[in-house]
């Protein structure tokens, strides 16, 4: 026994389709498009992050963790978002100022995170340092 299927016209299109069964499904494309679109400039903003997290990691040198937490430092004292940070930052590495705001987030930024690195190499102070032990 062979069967054969038979398509509609406009199977691939789902404008087509939604309008054709039901009018409120035109609704449903639309509210996935949305999505959609949104999905691809979070993906956008998110490789414009990793990008300059990799930046911050080579120039200070720091582990991703510490890189991340330097942008979102920065983002919270400019306040301006994460991908919009991390854009600044790029654009500055290929010859563009950051802006003033910028730049003293940065410096404040860079600041606390020496600072934690520092406090981290220091024995702890209910630690005996070792010296004068024989």
């Amino acid at each position: 026994m062979h069967r054969t299927a038979m398509l509609p016209k406009d199977w691939w299109n789902p404008r087509a389709e939604a309008s054709a069964e039901d009018p409120a499904g035109q609704d449903d494309v639309v509210a996935l498009r949305a999505e959609i679109d949104q999905l691809r400039r979070t993906l956008a903003g998110r490789a414009v992050v990793d990008q300059a997290c990799g930046m911050v990691m080579v120039l200070t040198p720091c582990r991703p963790g510490p890189a991340r937490n330097l942008l979102v430092d920065i983002s919270r004292q400019c306040n301006t978002k994460l991908p919009d940070v991390a854009a600044a930052l790029v654009a500055a590495w290929e010859g563009e100022p950051l802006s003033r705001v910028m730049q003293r987030g940065l410096r404040r930024a860079l600041r606390r995170l020496y600072a934690e690195d520092r406090g981290r190499d220091s024995p702890p102070v209910d630690e005996p340092s070792g010296k004068g032990r024989s």
